[in-house]
């Protein structure tokens, strides 16, 4: 006899029964699920996403440099221009930023008007340091810059290296600094560090003289 402890109960046989009776029922539910069409269906329209990616991988050549030429010549990798620097100093910034257009709400009322001015940093924190240099200082960057921190590459000190060789070369990813990046935080020369200290930037500029900073 199976008992809940107020009484005897039902016979373990007839509980075993009915165990195995709603166990079969839940199988048969669930094959009915699988194989059940509830309301209209049609036929799935469009292409393979993965297939549609292969085909037209097929269809491109080989190698691409042929095309595109070498990639020093990408402007997707031309790094903007900043000078060498010729002294250590460091200097900060306030990235405030400026409303080209009003921000509204949907009903149509205005939450921020065109022209108003604020610090984004209020808002939003800087997630890592920028170890900006030229190539020729790439050594004293791997050195100096944290796992987390990012290595930019400039140009304006002779000969700009291939990002992507550069990267492949010390096991690290190499960013290149972008016109509009150097304009924002106000860069002028490099080496520089860029940090964000409370709601500011600081910029570290550092002055080396065979790899090594200056004294």
């Amino acid at each position: 006899m199976v008992s809940d402890g107020n009484g005897p109960g039902w016979p373990r046989a007839v509980v075993w029964i009915a165990a195995e009776l709603c166990a079969a029922g839940l199988k048969v539910a669930a094959a009915h699920a699988e194989s059940s069409t509830i309301g209209r269906t049609w036929p799935i329209a469009e292409v393979d996403a993965l297939s549609e990616i292969e085909a037209k991988a097929a269809s491109l050549p080989a190698d691409m440099s042929a095309r595109f030429g070498p990639r020093s010549r990408w402007p997707a990798l031309r790094a903007a221009s900043l000078a060498p620097a010729t002294q250590t100093r460091v200097r900060s910034l306030v990235p405030f930023y400026t409303l080209d257009m009003d921000i509204t709400l949907p009903d149509g009322r205005t939450l921020y008007p065109k022209g108003f001015t604020f610090n984004p940093l209020t808002y939003v924190s800087l997630p890592q340091r920028l170890v900006v240099v030229h190539d020729r200082d790439l050594a004293w960057a791997l050195t100096t810059a944290a796992p987390t921190d990012w290595i930019v590459l400039a140009s304006g000190a002779g000969r700009t290296g291939d990002p992507v060789e550069l990267g492949e070369k010390v096991g690290r990813t190499i960013f290149i600094l972008e016109d509009h990046v150097k304009e924002r935080l106000g860069l002028t020369v490099a080496p520089v560090i860029v940090s964000q200290v409370a709601q500011r930037i600081e910029l570290r500029e550092v002055h080396l003289v065979k790899g090594r900073q200056a004294p």
